[in-house]
């Protein structure tokens, strides 16, 4: 059987995607998703629909590049705020700073430094919020659940690609500002 739906068979027991996401926010994160809801629901969606509706009044459809274009641009417009709808439904926002700050948790910035010297600073976040250019990471990465609960000046010793990485935990904050804007 051929055609586009086509895709090579992955075994669930080892297909990352079927993994389950952690369903933790910042309140920071949820915000940004549901202001992306409401862009989408209301100017997004008319918009393409006011277009749609304007290149179907033009005639034949079957060879109205404008009729197609927008038509698949609102269908997966639409698909988005379906997903969007579903998934802030599911979404524990974590507003709140944990007692003990001294230890890693949810929404920490942290501060490492490997074997050879060099220091880098992640935060700790939700997987629908991550962002590799700020060095947000998910709680699910490997890196994220190996800094869980750990203290400063401990070691963490995490399994990646490349062999085994090594880290001591040179800082923790919770009132780090947001790098992002």
């Amino acid at each position: 059987m051929k055609g586009r739906n086509m895709t090579r068979w992955r075994d669930p027991a080892k297909d990352p995607r079927q993994e389950k996401k952690t369903n933790l926010i910042t309140a920071r994160g949820y915000a940004d998703m549901q202001g992306l809801l409401d862009h989408l629901v209301r100017e997004r969606r008319p918009e393409l629909s006011r277009k749609t509706g304007e290149a179907a009044a033009q005639g034949d459809r079957s060879e109205n590049a404008d009729y197609t274009y927008n038509k698949k641009a609102l269908n997966a417009t639409i698909s988005k705020i379906a997903w969007l709808q579903r998934r802030l439904d599911d979404l524990t926002v974590v507003d709140r700073l944990p007692e003990d700050l001294e230890r890693v948790f949810f929404g920490a910035w942290v501060t490492l430094e490997d074997d050879e010297g060099e220091e880098m600073t992640v935060r700790i976040v939700g997987p629908d919020e991550t962002d590799n250019r700020h060095r947000w990471i998910s709680v699910d990465a490997p890196l994220a659940r190996a800094l869980l609960g750990k203290r400063l000046d401990d070691d963490v010793t995490v399994d990646a690609p490349g062999g085994e990485q090594h880290y001591i935990v040179t800082g923790i904050d919770y009132a780090g500002t947001d790098h992002r804007r």
